[in-house]
């Protein structure tokens, strides 16, 4: 979402400065935001693909050292439930009874000591799709005003009103789910913006 108003924007605004022509600002903005999706979709997708192929070599792993090695890995699980205030007393219960169970153990020891859940064979495409379309919507912001005016001085101001207003927004609600000060992840999100579309519309300026 964040490069997908960041983008544009900065496209919009660099061939603002260069072109007097919404009709080439919005065909740039287009194009650009056709090729991120892609670009960043498929990137969500293979990376996906990749955690779940290192989940799967470590599954592979574990089921290999587990049996041959029981009482050093016996001891990495002592290890961890003591992390959670758990004496080595009463791990011994419970690492008796996974150790009777091999799939739990490997369950166990991926989750617990490598911190990896079973991948869901639908998060590639879900990834994908999530990526693209939330770089597609937040794309088409920016070149709203393109799209409506065919002054681009006109449309270059509404796009930086509504395009800042969009991403303090976005800012603060990326601070509401990390827990940090909203109003700073506003600000601080609309600065990186408005800084980045302002060298590139001067930049566009003064080479044109």
């Amino acid at each position: 979402m964040a490069d997908g108003l960041n983008v544009p924007f900065v496209l919009a605004s660099g061939v603002s400065g260069a072109i007097a022509s919404t009709h080439i600002v919005v065909t740039a903005g287009l194009a650009e935001i056709a090729a991120g999706a892609i670009s960043m979709g498929l990137a969500g997708f293979i990376a996906a693909k990749d955690d779940a192929k290192h989940y799967h070599r470590e599954l592979q792993r574990e089921e290999l050292k587990g049996p041959d090695l029981p009482g050093r890995e016996a001891l990495k699980i002592g290890e961890l439930f003591k992390d959670y205030g758990v004496t080595a007393d009463e791990a011994v219960s419970v690492v008796a009874a996974l150790h009777r169970k091999p799939r739990a153990w490997r369950t166990f020891m991926m989750r617990f000591d490598l911190g990896m859940k079973t991948p869901d064979p639908k998060q590639p495409m879900r990834s994908a799709a999530t990526i693209a379309g939330s770089y597609v919507v937040c794309g088409m912001i920016p070149l709203l005003p393109y799209m409506q005016l065919e002054n681009v001085d006109e449309a270059l101001l509404y796009s930086v009103v509504v395009t800042l207003v969009a991403l303090a927004m976005f800012g603060a609600v990326k601070g509401h789910f990390t827990r940090v000060s909203k109003i700073r992840c506003a600000w601080q999100t609309a600065l990186v913006g408005s800084v980045a579309a302002g060298v590139a519309f001067g930049i566009a300026r003064v080479i044109s």
